[in-house]
């Protein structure tokens, strides 16, 4: 099972240091990572995704997966993977997966202008460990998991 975690921060800066700690804290081991990215909105509302380089042991299927659910989110249908009846077809596997309205909506509170969220994905996490790693940052958590079948559903139908 995936684990999808939103944190919104009121600051830009804050929401990098929450990912650095977070790309930290897979080296560590605590968390096993299948996507990370900072999603910022500026002064007139538009949405910036910052992603690292690359993330260690993240496959392509898992990396669609990951692209799939961000626009999703964000609202930015296809991130060039899919067109027309295929991403209706995929956003209605995500709503059953709980990557639904009520979570966009719940995601677009978060993200006013001047503000920011850390988005990740993980495959694996200790929970207690992940806590007390970012507690320093604070910030307003959105939490939601994809079970084990809905995630090979949803990279199923990428995969066609």
């Amino acid at each position: 099972m995936s684990e999808l975690i939103i944190i919104g921060y009121d600051d830009h800066a804050v929401a990098e240091a929450a990912q650095a700690r977070v790309l930290q804290l897979q080296k560590d081991f605590v968390v096993d990572l299948s996507g990370i990215a900072v999603v910022r909105v500026d002064a007139d509302g538009k949405k910036h995704i910052d992603t690292p380089g690359s993330i260690v042991g993240v496959s392509a299927t898992s990396g669609a997966l990951w692209g799939m659910i961000i626009g999703l989110l964000f609202l930015v249908p296809g991130v060039g993977l899919l067109v027309g009846g295929a991403w209706g077809a995929v956003a209605g596997l995500a709503g059953k997966a709980g990557v639904d309205r009520s979570l966009r909506a719940r995601v677009d509170g978060l993200l006013g202008p001047g503000k920011s969220a850390l988005v990740v994905m993980t495959r694996k996490l200790t929970e207690d460990k992940f806590a007390a790693g970012m507690a320093e940052f604070g910030g307003t958590i959105l939490k939601t998991s994809l079970s084990d079948d809905a995630e090979k559903e949803l990279a199923g139908e990428l995969g066609n």
